[in-house]
């Protein structure tokens, strides 16, 4: 393939402006920065009428590229007879991070049918709109590579389907593990489902031409199930962060010691250990004036923990706000607060927020598995420092380390970091030479 010629690239998503979330932004950010390195992407979507979306951001609507083909189909989806049914307004978030800490019947019984009637999801529903009009498109010829992108992970079906009948290169783009999600055991699946699921698990990571994951945890991951695949067909590409997002000044306060947090949190996450800091904390430097503060979706059993803690005093909640309003909660902050989900597959996620974080240049504590991929990047990248979820002492003598610093001088901004392989445009570099080398061999 020479190297001025243009690989047409069929991008196959079912989140896309206007909805929101981390997997929108990895998407959308591709699309922007492919055409720049000789990849031409279209989009098939889901119509957005139509979509069960857990977030929405119009703003995203604006970052859609000028000139990119946006196809959308429609859909057959389970959710609004849920809403009905449940009285429940929203679609459960990613981990159920919208739903009450304590379970009813009626809850238990949602989570059994969509665990064993909707496999591997509920909006598989989806596929056959999609294939459909994925056919079509395909049927032009110009198209040498497909890309589907999950969650939901009946995506990734739909590329297995349209492999078996067009042979064009199929990527998976996996941006979190498929049956070791970390709530992946909250579906009461039964033994059939379970065995049904990880036998689409296993088509997809056999049958893909190559294969996206956002860390070398979950590559390993991946490369550990009962099944042959090759290292080098795995690439590991991080989710990351836009330059052009950052445009915004940093101005942290200086009459408070300001944490945030942003996203999505849940009981999972275990962050008692830094609640009981803060306590403390408050307790020994009264003269300090801390604020500890969520920017999304905080579910009732973690603001449990807060008020258990002592700390709800000096804590707020903001609910979920369009992507650049996020960006600001960021840079308006003294240090960051991250957090890992305590759950068996903790080394393999590295949080898509963790890169935006570093972008801002504030220090982050995080509390996570040691010698994980996120603690390697953080040290990397001289950008704070991760704790194990128990390690109370060291998290104490570090927060009280940059509350002495913070005295001195409010602004806590670090002078430099090595983050410039997270630029979502070198990603997209190393996505485009996928891409090419793959359509170079058909």
């Amino acid at each position: 393939m020479k190297d001025t010629e243009v690989t047409d690239l069929l991008y196959i998503s079912y989140y896309w402006p206007p909805s929101g979330g981390p997997g929108v932004q990895r998407g959308l950010k591709f699309c922007k920065y492919l055409p720049q390195f000789k990849v031409r992407p279209t989009v098939l979507t889901v119509d957005e009428k139509q979509a069960s979306y857990a977030l929405l951001d119009p703003t995203f609507e604006k970052e859609i590229p000028q000139g990119l083909q946006v196809y959308r189909t429609d859909t057959s989806e389970p959710f609004e007879y849920y809403k009905k049914l449940s009285g429940k307004k929203e679609i459960p978030y990613s981990g159920f991070a919208n739903q009450k800490s304590k379970e009813t019947v009626l809850d238990k019984v949602f989570k059994f049918v969509r665990g064993n009637l909707f496999i591997p999801d509920a909006r598989v529903g989806w596929n056959k709109h999609a294939i459909k009009k994925a056919g079509e498109l395909l049927s032009e010829g110009k198209f040498k590579a497909i890309l589907t992108t999950s969650p939901p992970h009946s995506t990734q079906l739909i590329g297995l389907k349209l492999k078996k009948k067009y042979n064009l290169p199929w990527i998976a783009d996996l941006r979190d593990p498929w049956t070791n999600i970390h709530y992946y055991d909250q579906l009461y699946h039964t033994a059939l489902a379970k065995r049904l699921d990880a036998k689409y698990e296993q088509q997809v990571l056999q049958q893909a031409d190559a294969i996206l994951v956002t860390s070398e945890d979950t590559k390993r991951l991946f490369l550990n199930k009962p099944i042959s695949i090759e290292p080098d067909k795995i690439h590991v590409i991080p989710n990351g962060y836009d330059e052009d997002d950052f445009m915004i000044r940093s101005s942290p306060p200086e009459d408070t010691f300001l944490i945030t947090y942003t996203g999505t949190i849940t009981e999972t996450y275990n962050i008692d250990v830094f609640l009981k800091v803060i306590a403390h904390l408050m307790s020994v430097h009264n003269e300090i004036n801390y604020k500890l503060r969520f920017v999304g979706k905080v579910s009732e059993g973690v603001k449990k923990r807060i008020d258990k803690a002592g700390v709800q005093g000096i804590t707020e909640y903001v609910p979920y706000v369009p992507h650049k309003e996020a960006i600001k909660y960021l840079m308006e902050s003294t240090i960051l607060l991250l957090a890992i989900a305590d759950v068996d597959t903790m080394y393999a996620n590295v949080p898509g927020k963790l890169f935006e974080y570093l972008a801002s240049n504030k220090p982050i504590v995080c509390l996570g598995p040691v010698h994980s991929d996120t603690d390697h990047i953080i040290d990397e990248c001289g950008a704070g420092r991760l704790f194990h979820y128990t390690a109370y002492d060291l998290m104490l003598d570090h927060m009280t380390q940059w509350s002495k610093a913070w005295k001195i001088n409010p602004n806590m901004d670090l002078p430099f970091i090595n983050h410039s392989r997270f630029s979502r445009r070198a990603l997209t570099e190393e996505l485009a030479e996928v891409i090419k080398t793959l359509a170079s061999k058909k």
